[in-house]
């Protein structure tokens, strides 16, 4: 079973959200129905990025990895495949 690193985008608050899971459309239905944590905030979250990974530490690595950056010069320029 492969595991993605994900990035979301919500027009509303107007900010990223980057996380890790092993099934991804699962995870964003949760997102957007969720009544607790910062997703809650909105219910417009887009999937606007994934990287797919062979093993569940390599994703969680990723997202540990573009979370430390907090830029979102960075998230955007890799969402434009520039990093």
């Amino acid at each position: 079973m492969p595991f993605h690193l994900y990035i979301l985008f919500s027009k509303k608050l107007d900010r990223f959200y980057v996380g890790a899971t092993g099934n991804l459309q699962k995870r964003l239905e949760k997102h957007l129905n969720s009544s607790a944590g910062f997703t809650s905030k909105a219910r417009d979250w887009t999937l606007i990025y994934s990287e797919e990974y062979e093993r569940k530490e390599d994703a969680f690595k990723r997202e540990k990895q573009i979370k430390l950056w907090k830029s979102r010069k960075m998230i955007e320029a890799l969402i434009d495949k520039e990093v």
